[in-house]
């Protein structure tokens, strides 16, 4: 996976890509003849007492030095060019592919883990993009060049190469692969304790109000030696590679000075030669080293992007049509029919199916609600209409025409969905109402704001509509957040709104003055409400009941309180006798 992500994201950058290449070719040329020029130095220069050898060497040694450093600096800067942008765009890809997921994917995956493969895994791959623009292109050039400086300077001594070169590969290699599987214990614990982090932030008053901050402690102090573990056993593999790595070099250096000055001593070899294969060996090593240094680094590299590869991966089971049939017009259409036919849906792997055989049709300018048992199905039913998950049976239609065959975006405008969690993004009241309609101007807002109730309390706001709101709107209370997020709907003017129990956190009598404001506002629309409170459905034009994912009652309030026994229970859990008449 590491190897298709570089190639489908560096192909846009191959100039620069081509440009390190050939810089680093430079630097490593200009590295491996400082040393040769040094020996000529010491041998045509100090040791016949050669001054303008000296000075003439010398010079070049600063213009070799020039193009070295100059190279050097243009690689790492074209190298950290292709290697961020590498970054953004696996990150704008990994964002696009979960904008596109439906509730089914987001369930199986979890925000936490979407949120590390997106930040920690694409930084993981970023650096060792980075990594290997300015250590791996090099390495391989220097230890081949190395190698072969060693061997024009003197072929005896380059034996030595033969024994070192392997012994560090095997050390290397044995400490790599006990590294690789904690690696992967490392980023499934990021993900374990972002899951706990995010729990309990977003569940703080709960914890404080059930006084469970020592439980929510320990389970934070769990995960999170748990991530301590993988990473110090991680860290101490680490910490043990670079130590043998440096005794292997300084027992080379050793061994080298060792063989050296006996050659030196029989006459087979001169000072400054020596000098220069001492260079040369600390070269081929260093490249191992480098190397070495990957190594580490590309197995976690391995694992984040096989991480990164299962949400690019994996398709959204609601797919867009390649063919969109086009919405009716004219005098023959009916903007805001909707009709459900014999629709069975059943999550993957489950046993029994959520909704059974539910068929229906709402009409624009009436409200149809939904009541049942927690679990009979509702909010999975009006969560099928705007395709948050697709039918695995029957048809779900809207102005006569399948919602998966339909051009995703031209549903979307015909739908206002204000969900049974209201939710709001960090901003202002302003940029959230435009959420529902871009462009929407100060007026049709207020007028929105106005029929959800919640015009009182934003002209009370110091700042009305550009007063702040905090992510996930944790700044206004739980009434306030769903009468914005029906504003936001009403701003969209749809054909179709859909209220899953929109009404719940509003008192009996904001619940009744918002549903007399709201009869006006979409007399032309089809209105379907799930609600848990009998009070806020009693009066709709039709109610229907469903049990256990399956339709039992259909008609008015009074004639489903006349004839079934499902509503009656629901009705006198909540009402006495004579509030339900």
């Amino acid at each position: 996976m590491l190897i298709r992500l570089l190639r489908e994201h560096l192909r846009p950058y191959r100039g620069a890509v081509i440009a390190v290449l050939a810089l680093q070719l430079v630097q490593v040329v200009a590295t491996l003849w400082l040393p040769s020029l040094n020996a000529d130095i010491i041998d045509d220069g100090v040791a016949k007492g050669d001054t303008d050898a000296i000075w003439s060497l010398g010079g070049v040694m600063l213009g070799v030095s020039l193009v070295q450093v100059v190279a050097a600096i243009a690689a790492v800067w074209f190298g950290a060019r292709a290697a961020m942008a590498f970054g953004r765009d696996v990150r704008a890809r990994l964002f696009a592919q979960v904008q596109s997921f439906s509730q089914q994917e987001m369930g199986k995956f979890g925000a936490p883990t979407l949120i590390t493969r997106t930040t920690n895994d694409v930084q993981q791959v970023q650096m060792v993009v980075f990594m290997t623009f300015v250590f791996l292109v090099m390495a391989p050039l220097m230890l081949i060049g190395g190698v072969v400086m060693s061997l024009r300077e003197d072929v005896g001594l380059s034996g030595l190469l033969l024994v070192i070169v392997p012994v560090l590969a095997v050390i290397v290699g044995l400490i790599v692969s006990r590294m690789v599987p904690w690696f992967r214990r490392v980023q499934k614990r990021i993900d374990a304790i972002n899951r706990v982090m995010r729990e309990q932030l977003t569940g703080v008053r709960v914890i404080r109000a059930f006084v469970r901050e020592r439980h929510e402690e320990a389970r934070f102090e769990v995960a999170n030696d748990a991530l301590y573990v993988a990473s110090l056993s991680t860290g101490l593999l680490m910490a043990l590679m670079f130590p043998v790595v440096m005794l292997v070099m300084n027992v080379s250096s050793v061994s080298v000075v060792w063989f050296g000055a006996r050659r030196i001593d029989a006459g087979d070899m001169e000072i400054g030669a020596l000098i220069a294969f001492l260079s040369y060996i600390m070269f081929v090593l260093m490249a191992v080293l480098m190397s070495s240094m990957m190594v580490v680094m590309v197995p976690r590299a391995m694992v984040s992007a096989d991480r990164i590869g299962e949400v690019l991966d994996t398709d959204t089971t609601v797919v867009p049509p390649t063919q969109a049939t086009p919405f009716p017009t004219g005098p023959e259409a009916r903007p805001g029919l909707l009709e459900l036919r014999d629709v069975e849906f059943r999550y993957p792997g489950a046993e029994h199916a959520v909704l059974q055989d539910v068929s229906f049709v709402a009409e624009p300018g009436r409200t149809t609600a939904i009541i049942g048992s927690t679990g009979a199905g509702k909010s999975t039913l009006l969560n099928l209409v705007p395709r948050l998950y697709d039918v695995t049976g029957g048809q779900v239609l809207v102005d006569g025409v399948d919602v998966r065959t339909a051009d995703p975006i031209a549903l979307g405008d015909r739908i206002g969905l204000v969900p049974q969690r209201p939710y709001l993004f960090s901003g202002t009241i302003r940029s959230n109402l435009e959420f529902g309609r871009p462009g929407a101007s100060d007026e049709e807002m207020w007028h929105a704001l106005e029929v959800a109730q919640a015009r009182d309390f934003v002209e009370a706001l110091e700042e009305g509509l550009d007063a702040p709101v905090a992510q996930g709107g944790t700044n206004l209370s739980g009434g306030q957040r769903q009468r914005l997020a029906i504003a936001r709907a009403l701003v969209r003017r749809p054909s179709i709104y859909l209220f899953d129990d929109s009404f719940s956190a509003l008192d009996y009598a904001t619940d009744a003055a918002l549903r007399a404001a709201l009869a006006p506002e979409t007399r032309d629309a089809t209105v379907l409400v799930v609600a848990q409170r009998v009070a806020t459905i009693r009066y709709a034009d039709r109610i229907l009941v469903l049990d256990e994912g399956r339709v039992v009652g259909d008609g008015t309030h009074d004639e489903l309180l006349e004839s079934n026994a499902t509503y009656q229970e629901i009705v006198y859990s909540q009402l006495n006798a004579q509030e339900a008449a």
